[in-house]
């Protein structure tokens, strides 16, 4: 057999055909697993282009983006003009890359230049003027179950009927179509929407690279196909970059010995290897470790494919001994394992709780890595705070006024440059300055009275996980008992979110006077408001139901006690002492209103403004 790699130009520039045959399973890629990580890697990929090179004409020099391997058997056929090839591994991988680059020409051929959108139909379809069957323009042609929602995406049908509306070929196309369009910003500046386009382009025909594997005349196709995917345990990153410092380290004339034992060893207990949840997926804790040191001191996003070869990168470019290196990487290693067991009261133990175990902002590694690795006399105390608590400041605000989390991964390599810039002595200041100088969509910092219109009107139950709501019922309970010790914490997760005016309200709870379907209509929006929410414990919970308020009504309906005499004798919780105590009487639309300002006033104390940050500064 014969191994080339191939770039996607060469791949399908040619009047070629790779067919799926008949026995191969169908199309299983999914959103999490496959298709969110390879736009992730793809676009990293073009917003380096055109960090290095702008919307130029030619093409980038920068590294490719490897895609694995395919195995294909050539085939004997009547026609003279097109080449066919059987799949016998990769045909996921092929079929992902089709639609990807159907779906990219079908956004550039509407934004981007024509040249652009030419030369992507060139990667897409064959020339139909020599071929003997209509299905034979496609240059992938997937096994039997996939051939109709194929056919339907690639010939740019948008409204697919029937059951191809939720086929994984039809989904996986539209995902990328819309990926591509929300990126290149079509609404903004065509310009700057064409020169994005145009580096797209050019790392989908040029800097993505597939290992083609073409079998020969006696090969046992079965047999290498058993090979390629034989269970073994995989090589992590963290495997190759050992395997990788040893070797230099031999090469340097370094005590290996030494090394090992002194700074390497720790990295080899199983707790490194355990896998760690990012997002949907899971990795294995020293990929993920690496991946933030790499992206740290290389100040550029590192795709989770290449932390071996960006690791190899970094050490040729510091030209320092490998032993300096490996001190770095063990230092930052202990900042690493630190991040789980802060004291919950301190700034850096709330900011790892509620960034990172809640509102899972994982991408904000490298910059803890480096906010949190410098000694006191070089980064005081005081602005490493002020840096966390104006970073949880701009996420929970944003969080609340939900808007977008996309591209934080960007966000903090801009920071962290920033950051070298600057130089650690002033690091709160730097990223008071960072959030505070931007008004784009992106990285807006909102405003109290953005925070509060959304406090006063959005379904907060409803338009937050629940984890991230009860951080803020946390945070807000937390901030009542002020001043706060680990013992008086009210604690991580331990409670549930109880609706004071209960959802189903419509047994015990009546309207008031009025037009019943308009009152109905509001009241089941006020319900969902923070202003109704509170926290109570798991045994309470249940019990509260959806008894009325006062006991008297209760007693009217056969509860004992009502659902504020159950509040005040069970609950220990500031939010409900403060509920039974200012509103004995009755619990309605007008009480979550009253309530929901006062707890929204908590919540920008919590989480000040940028101009609040700025004057603490001095800037």
């Amino acid at each position: 057999m014969q191994a080339n790699t191939l770039t996607p130009f060469q791949l399908f520039g040619a009047q070629v055909r790779y067919v799926v045959p008949i026995f191969q399973r169908p199309y299983v890629w999914t959103l999490e697993e496959q298709w969110e990580p390879l736009w992730g890697d793809i676009r990293t990929l073009a917003e380096r282009v055109l960090e290095a090179t702008g919307p130029s004409y030619g093409v980038p020099d920068a590294p490719p983006h490897f895609l694995g391997a395919v195995v294909l058997d050539q085939q004997l056929v009547p026609s003279p003009y097109t080449t066919v090839r059987h799949v016998i591994d990769g045909q996921q991988r092929l079929t992902t890359l089709q639609l990807l680059l159907d779906a990219a020409q079908w956004i550039v051929q509407q934004h981007g230049e024509p040249a652009d959108a030419s030369a992507l139909g060139m990667l897409i379809l064959n020339n139909p003027a020599v071929l003997q069957h209509e299905d034979e323009i496609f240059k992938v042609w997937p096994s039997n179950p996939d051939r109709n929602a194929f056919r339907s995406v690639m010939r740019d049908d948008l409204t697919p009927a029937g059951d191809l509306e939720t086929a994984r070929i039809v989904v996986a196309h539209q995902f990328f179509a819309t990926e591509i369009e929300e990126w290149a910003e079509p609404s903004g500046d065509p310009d700057k929407t064409r020169g994005r386009l145009h580096a797209l382009s050019l790392v989908l025909m040029q800097l993505l690279k597939v290992v083609v594997i073409d079998l020969e005349p006696g090969d046992n196709a079965q047999v290498i196909f058993e090979t390629l995917n034989h269970r073994g345990t995989p090589l992590l990153a963290g495997d190759l970059v050992k395997n990788f410092v040893f070797q230099v380290a031999e090469a340097e004339g370094t005590d290996v010995e030494h090394l090992y034992w002194s700074l390497w060893a720790p990295f080899d207990a199983d707790s490194w290897r355990r896998q760690i949840k990012q997002g949907r997926l899971y990795r294995p804790r020293i990929d993920v470790f690496l991946n933030y040191w790499l992206a740290m001191r290389r100040t550029h996003d590192v795709p989770t494919d290449r932390v071996f070869s960006d690791f190899r990168d970094l050490v040729s470019t510091l030209g320092a001994p490998i032993n300096e290196v490996v001190e770095d990487l063990a230092a930052s290693a202990r900042v690493f394992d630190q991040l789980d067991h802060w004291p919950w009261t301190s700034v850096e133990g709330t900011f790892a709780y509620r960034a990172l175990s809640v509102m899972e902002q994982y991408a904000l590694g490298p910059l803890l890595l480096w906010l949190l690795g410098w000694d006191e006399d070089r980064l005081p105390v005081a602005q490493r705070r002020v840096a966390l608590r104006a970073l949880e400041s701009w996420l929970v605000r944003r969080m609340l006024c939900r808007m977008t989390a996309k591209q934080v991964n960007i966000l903090v390599i801009d920071l962290l440059k920033d950051l070298v810039a600057a130089g650690p002595e002033t690091a709160g200041a730097t990223v008071v300055a960072f959030f505070a100088g931007h008004d784009a969509e992106s990285r807006k910092w909102p405003t109290d009275s953005e925070v509060r219109e959304a406090l006063r009107f959005q379904p907060l139950y409803t338009a937050i996980t629940r984890a991230r709501l009860r951080m803020v019922l946390e945070a807000i309970e937390d901030r009542l008992r002020t001043p706060l010790s680990d013992e008086q914490h009210c604690g991580r997760g331990a409670y549930t979110i109880e609706h004071v005016l209960p959802q189903g309200w419509g047994q015990y709870w009546p309207l008031p006077e009025g037009d019943p379907e308009l009152l109905t209509f509001e009241r089941d929006r006020v319900v969902q408001r923070l202003g109704n929410l509170t926290l109570v414990n798991n045994k309470l919970n249940p019990s509260l139901s959806n008894r009325p308020w006062t006991d008297a009504r209760a007693q009217a309906v056969g509860y004992g006690l009502g659902k504020r005499s159950l509040l005040q004798q069970h609950g220990t919780l500031h939010l409900n002492t403060r509920i039974v105590t200012g509103w004995p009487d009755c619990w309605d639309e007008e009480c979550i209103a009253v309530r929901g300002e006062k707890l929204a006033d908590l919540v920008l104390a919590i989480w000040p403004s940028a101009d609040d940050f700025v004057v603490e500064v001095g800037g």
